[in-house]
């Protein structure tokens, strides 16, 4: 009897580790009471296990077996992609099953428009972006609660322990986590819209120039836009007019302060149709092309900056 009961144990034993991947039983009482002499204590340990064996699945099922339950993240790793003409930030992000804001993020991508055939691409394994560690009070917790993610998971993907401190300057994976809206825009080129809707020809790029009046090599802080004299003038991104005004260079000019750090600035209008504090849309007049200031024909003349620096207004604009 020993030996049929001790094979019945092994058997059920072994349905069970194929079931959770963990081995052993329990039972629920530490003593098991004898009613008939004649029933062997093996017999009684038989059909105690059988009967708790569906007590136990069904816990299994219902995750409640302790450490089954939790879902530990692993490590992040990366493969390497090579970029293949006509490829898009977002096809390769379909393809290995991330965000784009994971391809941007990862690879330090200022402008996704600019990715070329050829050049390679780290990959994670999981989506989410890359975060700094700006001072050494932050924690995971505290970065967690900014991006509305699982501290357990930064911590499993980063391989450190919830709770240890962090260092300035320290490189983290945030798994789930997203951009910002605005830098997404503005990486993806969408952050602005056009300020001129009719047609218009781009008479000077951002950037360095021999300069129309003196000759000399000067540096263009903005976008010039070539239209007839009057053609209507939008705000390129929702904000409030800050400054309107006149003087010899820019002649009659606005400037609008947007979100997350910009400004625009609309230069050689014919007429100003805004005032300082106004509230201003993408779909508000502004003012209407004109050629005052120094200037050599009717045109608007568009700078964009970002926490007080020029950048190049033709990268942000859909």
């Amino acid at each position: 009897m020993g030996l049929c009961a001790t094979f019945f144990t092994v058997l059920i034993y072994n349905r069970w580790n194929e079931r959770t991947g963990i081995g052993g039983f329990e039972t629920t009482t530490s003593h098991i009471s004898v009613e008939n002499s004649h029933v062997s204590d093996d017999d009684l340990l038989m059909k105690e296990l059988l009967e708790n064996y569906d007590e136990l699945a069904a816990k299994e099922t219902d995750h409640t077996l302790g450490a089954a339950e939790v879902e530990v993240e692993t490590p992040v790793t990366y493969q390497t992609y090579r970029v293949k003409p006509g490829d898009m930030i977002g096809i390769i992000a379909e393809k290995y099953d991330v965000t784009q804001d994971t391809i941007i993020s990862v690879n330090n991508i200022r402008q996704s428009r600019l990715i070329k055939p050829g050049q390679y691409l780290k990959i994670p394994s999981s989506a989410g972006i890359l975060y700094t560690v700006k001072n050494d009070t932050e924690t995971l917790e505290s970065i967690a609660e900014k991006y509305e993610i699982d501290a357990d998971k930064i911590a499993g993907a980063n391989s450190i322990k919830v709770g240890m401190g962090l260092k300035t300057g320290t490189t983290l994976f945030l798994p789930d986590a997203q951009m910002d809206w605005a830098t997404r825009q503005e990486i993806n080129g969408d952050l602005f819209h056009k300020p001129i809707k009719a047609r218009y020809w781009l008479s000077s790029p951002y950037g360095w120039r021999d300069s129309p009046f003196s000759g000399n090599r000067s540096f263009h802080s903005g976008a010039d836009m070539a239209c007839p004299q009057g053609t209507p003038v939008y705000a390129a991104l929702d904000g409030t007019v800050t400054t309107t005004g006149y003087n010899e260079t820019y002649g009659n000019y606005v400037i609008i302060t947007h979100h997350s750090g910009y400004k625009s600035l609309y230069a050689h209008l014919s007429a100003i149709t805004c005032k300082k504090g106004n509230f201003v849309y993408t779909n508000t007049v502004i003012g209407k092309v004109g050629s005052t200031g120094l200037s050599t024909g009717p045109h608007l003349h568009f700078t964009v900056y970002k926490n007080g620096v020029t950048v190049n207004p033709l990268s942000l604009i859909n």
